[in-house]
């Protein structure tokens, strides 16, 4: 489910092709409004709580383009602009707009055109307005998501990136706590420097001091040179502690001494060495019980919780599961491999799984579904036995889809078409409004049940009713 507080606004002087436009975008999932002028655009900005695109038809000297950027400059707005290009128009938009929208879409874009061009704007949108033109940005683009959750995370990656405090990751295995420790580190002053991550539990604790501040030769059996640890390796840049919460005690004071003196010596040298790195840690416990426990420092724990960033697990936030899906497989596509589709019901089963893996069970299933079935639709049977638990529901939900469908190929079936022809917009506006009273009336009149009943976002039923002047029964409003 789309952020419902996003929308995208087509300006385009012929209403007819910017409700097209709209209605292709509606089709994805997100609010879409059109607007003819600038007056009406600028209507729309008061209008609108947060829009995240604005797509411009191009016209005769570009006014339109010029008139809308003037208006999101006055307006302070962080929205992407696009510039949508007929079949006939050139190939660039004038030098003087290059720098001033991030793309230009063809008039006939299709879905998949149109998706890519909307998951870049909610990109720019959340990078505060910023286009991206670095490999730091780009490492955004795999915290993917529409949910608030998502969009909490990356205000609060942009909030601590350029500071030099402590930041403690926390969320179940498989969520990304690494993903977002590398956005914090380039999104730094430190970006030039190293990145050095280590996972604390899956080094054996007589060899984890040695991996953290290196040894001198000789230091302990099988000690044959000199080596440098973690701490100097990261010198100037962000030391990245994994698993954290399974550091031994005996560990967690050396490191305490680290974070507050900025110094420390290899094993078997007395020499002082300076530390400069920042220190950005991560763990799937519950750090609270465990100082509550006695196998944790309280000391260090403040030291590293000074900027907490929690993520979610996937199954708290499904709307996010479509994107990571779509996003995983656009890059499959990008590194021409094997590419596949999922069916609406597949799709449904992921949705509703309960992903203890999350993120990293996730994507091993994509990568697994990309093998086995390259260039292939999945469909409900297709998927591994676990991801479809409820098979009786699904299979009693499938043959009442198929019964509608054939239902409603036999209802068209009875209709002719008159030998003098027909005015088909009429009579489909006439099909469309029966269907939508009969959900109104099925459901009570409560408007997002019969959006439910139609397969419609909210708001578009509530356009559709102002556009059919369809009204509640007055005997009905005071309830």
């Amino acid at each position: 489910m789309i952020d419902q507080e996003l929308s995208v606004v087509v300006l385009d002087s012929d209403p007819k092709t910017a409700e097209k436009t709209a209605s292709l975008i509606r089709f994805l999932g997100y609010p879409a409004y059109t607007a003819a002028n600038e007056e009406s655009f600028r209507a729309r900005i008061l209008e609108l709580p947060s829009i995240v695109a604005i797509l411009v038809a191009a016209d005769a000297r570009y006014k339109l383009l010029d008139s809308s950027l003037q208006a999101v400059a006055d307006d302070s707005l962080r929205c992407a602009c696009f510039l949508i290009k007929g079949t006939g128009a050139g190939g660039k938009p004038p030098v003087a707009y290059r720098s001033r929208i991030q793309g230009v879409i063809s008039e006939n874009a299709s879905y998949k055109e149109l998706l890519r061009t909307l998951q870049d704007a909610i990109l720019f949108y959340k990078c505060g307005g910023r286009a991206e033109s670095d490999s730091s940005a780009m490492l955004c683009r795999n915290l993917v998501g529409c949910s608030r959750d998502i969009h909490t995370v990356h205000n609060l990656i942009r909030q601590v990136a350029d500071t030099e405090a402590s930041v403690l990751i926390t969320g179940e295995s498989g969520t990304g706590k690494e993903v977002v420790a590398r956005c914090v580190h380039s999104l730094s002053s430190r970006r030039d420097h190293p990145f050095v991550p280590i996972n604390c539990g899956a080094i054996p604790a007589e060899l984890l001091e040695s991996e953290l501040f290196g040894h001198e030769r000789g230091a302990f059996t099988g000690a044959i040179t000199s080596r440098q640890g973690r701490f100097e390796i990261a010198e100037g840049g962000t030391l990245f502690l994994d698993e954290i919460g399974d550091m031994p005690m005996d560990m967690q004071v050396k490191l305490l001494r680290v974070l507050q003196e900025r110094t420390f010596e290899r094993v078997g040298s007395h020499k002082t060495i300076r530390s400069n790195v920042r220190i950005v840690a991560a763990t799937h416990r519950d750090l609270d019980q465990l100082v509550a426990e006695g196998r944790f420092r309280l000391d260090l724990f403040y030291r590293l919780n000074v900027f907490p960033i929690e993520i979610t697990p996937i199954r708290k936030r499904v709307s996010d599961i479509p994107l990571l899906v779509e996003g995983y497989i656009n890059k499959l596509e990008r590194e021409q491999r094997n590419s596949f589709r999922l069916s609406e019901c597949a799709m449904a089963c992921l949705a509703s799984y309960y992903w203890p893996g999350n993120v990293r069970e996730l994507f091993n299933l994509l990568e697994r579904l990309a093998i086995l079935y390259p260039q292939k639709l999945i469909k409900w049977a297709d998927l591994p036995d676990k991801f479809r638990p409820n098979q009786e529901l699904f299979v009693e939900q499938l043959e009442e889809s198929v019964d509608w469908q054939n239902r409603a190929h036999s209802a068209a079936a009875r209709i002719d078409l008159p030998m003098d022809g027909i005015d088909l917009r009429p009579h489909l506006a006439s099909i469309e409004r029966s269907l939508m009273t009969q959900a109104l009336t099925q459901s009570e009149w409560v408007v997002a049940r019969a959006a439910k009943l139609l397969n419609l976002q909210r708001t578009t039923l509530v356009e559709k009713m102002r556009k059919f002047e369809i009204q509640r029964p007055e005997e009905l409003t005071n309830y």
